[in-house]
């Protein structure tokens, strides 16, 4: 294809892009938007970043923008601010042999644009695009995202030989586009699955949950079939031999979780929910997950199938073990996921309605008496104030209605005199 030749092809691309690109062309350079977002724009969608490749050095691309970011000049990056936003700009390259499965030794810097598209994974993601030049689509890109697939640009086997992550990446992006995979680069994802053990849980992580965020997270058990588990976390082979001991249709849980928001903590626990809090939690942690995904996830795991609460009381205990939003996507997630729930999920909702409507006490922090209260009230600070705090919440959570300062620190003071040694425990008494 003639680069130089204006295609018939344009995409709107943002004035901050237009400005880098045509920047670096009144310099003399050749400069294209490439890779991902020339494809999500061309499937009108929004692109999360703008990458743009040139045929500038990166000591040049400094000379022409001035102020820059040095993101990785071995590779060829520098990283330009425009309106607070930035964008990485790249030098054409060829990389050289992968030694590790994962990074390239060395990376060549070329005149040829063919020659860094090459490199690249799939062809839908080997497309360039400037609007002097138009769309530069050499290796069939546009026919791909027309018929739906993922192919790899040449050879499938050395392109998932040169870095493993990109088997874990056709999945991935299959399952965020509802894409198949062309049969040569499906059969290559077996044949490179023992590679993923050179990659880091973290790199690992980062695409499962791309994967379970897509709109189609079964798109997981393909990591299955092609025999990638083993080499993910210790644990990840046991997700799917748990649930087909257990009787539990993986897939179509994980269908149903796709009309669940975006959220982490959801799709994970819709996943991982069959292993329990323990095991969840175990692989999470391989995972590199952050903590506060890890809280939620142990907490929905715990409450996924347990029996919902038709009194008062022990709704306003289930309510008062997460905050109020994480049980709203507990409730969410059963009614989804489990079906069958449904009618007992809309019946604690109306229930949980009446119970914040009345504004009833289900969180510590909103009880009438505080420490100092009770220390008012001639409670020495330590354990016993503890314990008294909790028992006086475990009051109101019964009756909501003895939330009240007078009531609770009556309450306190009876309940101290009723202890043989009269609150002083036997620390104090020594």
């Amino acid at each position: 294809m003639d680069i130089t030749k204006k295609a018939e092809f344009t995409i709107k691309i943002p004035p901050q892009v237009e400005w880098i690109l045509k920047k670096l062309r009144d310099s003399g350079y050749e400069a294209f938007a490439v890779g991902g977002c020339v494809r999500d724009t061309i499937l009108n969608r929004i692109p999360g970043d703008w990458d743009i490749t040139t045929s500038a050095k990166p000591v040049e691309v400094k000379a022409v923008f001035g102020k820059t970011v040095d993101t990785g000049l071995q590779h060829g990056t520098v990283t330009v601010i425009r309106d607070h936003v930035g964008y990485e700009i790249t030098t054409y390259r060829i990389d050289g042999e992968y030694e590790d499965g994962r990074h390239p030794r060395e990376v060549e810097f070329t005149s040829d644009l063919r020659e860094d598209l090459r490199r690249r994974d799939f062809t839908i993601n080997a497309m360039a695009y400037s609007p002097e030049t138009g769309l530069v689509d050499i290796f069939g890109g546009m026919e791909d995202l027309k018929n739906r697939t993922i192919r790899c640009v040449g050879n499938a086997v050395e392109r998932f030989g040169e870095d493993a992550l990109r088997i874990m990446r056709a999945v991935r992006f299959a399952s965020q586009l509802d894409f198949s995979i062309e049969e040569e680069t499906y059969r290559a994802l077996s044949g490179i699955a023992p590679n993923l053990a050179h990659v880091s849980k973290e790199r690992i992580q980062v695409e499962l949950t791309k994967t379970l965020l897509s709109g189609r997270p079964q798109g997981v058990l393909v990591m299955e079939d092609t025999g990638m588990c083993p080499y993910m976390t210790a644990g990840f082979p046991g997700i799917f031999s748990k649930a087909r001991e257990s009787g539990i249709n993986l897939e179509e849980r994980l269908k149903r979780s796709a009309l669940l928001p975006q959220e982490k903590s959801l799709r994970y626990a819709v996943f991982l929910g069959h292993l329990g809090e323990k095991g969840a939690c175990t692989i999470l942690r391989e995972l590199k997950l952050d903590n506060d995904t890890i809280r939620r996830v142990k907490t929905l795991v715990r409450f996924m199938e347990e029996t919902l609460p038709e009194d008062g009381p022990a709704l306003r205990r289930m309510m008062s073990q997460m905050e109020d939003s994480l049980f709203d996507s507990l409730l969410l997630m059963r009614k989804t996921v489990f079906p069958e729930q449904m009618e007992d999920v809309l019946k604690t909702e109306s229930r949980c309605r009446r119970v914040r409507e009345r504004g009833d006490c289900i969180r510590l922090k909103d009880l009438a008496v505080t420490g100092n209260d009770l220390i008012a009230a001639g409670m020495k600070p330590g354990k016993e104030m503890g314990e008294r705090l909790r028992y006086l919440f475990e009051l109101v959570l019964s009756e909501p209605a003895l939330n009240e300062k007078e009531l609770l620190l009556k309450a306190a003071c009876d309940a101290r005199k009723e202890q043989p040694d009269g609150g002083q425990n036997q620390t104090e008494k020594q």
